[in-house]
């Protein structure tokens, strides 16, 4: 099963893009952790709202609004892909997880879903041809 995990800003690098180096060094660690264990798919952190925009669409009208959000709550900070054998591993995972240099903040868990869960005529092109992620069910050994 693959997951997403969001890390939700927190504040500690929303407004300034600046982390801590004890933060970084321990989240180091933490994603090593997770390469060694096979469960690493992929990860990225974000920058600040202040580099990004807001595209929304209304009654077929396009608005653009430039950051930075002044609602930091639900602003995404970055994300994993994890390759777990359950929602209970990930949720484990999570929990070691250093979620800020202040130590609060939140993480969401949402399992990926693969093109056969969707119906044969559209699993095909839904993802188009540049997809890469394993096939669903197979996972890389690993030992904790």
């Amino acid at each position: 099963m693959r997951f997403m995990i969001i890390v939700k800003s927190n504040g500690d690098c929303a407004s300034s893009g600046n982390l801590d180096e004890k933060f970084l060094s321990e989240m180091k660690k933490f994603n090593d952790d997770l390469a060694k264990a096979g469960a690493l798919l992929a990860l990225e952190g974000l920058h600040p709202s202040a580099k990004g925009a807001r595209v929304k669409q209304s009654g077929g009208k396009w608005t653009v609004i430039d950051g930075p959000f002044a609602e930091t709550k639900e602003l995404i900070g970055g994300y994993w892909l994890w390759q777990m054998k359950s929602k209970e591993e990930a949720i484990e995972w999570v929990k070691r997880c250093p979620v800020s240099a202040h130590g609060d903040g939140e993480i969401e868990i949402r399992e990926v879903r693969d093109p056969e869960e969707f119906s044969a005529r559209f699993a095909p092109s839904l993802y188009g041809a540049t997809r890469h992620a394993p096939a669903a069910g197979k996972r890389a050994a690993r030992s904790h």
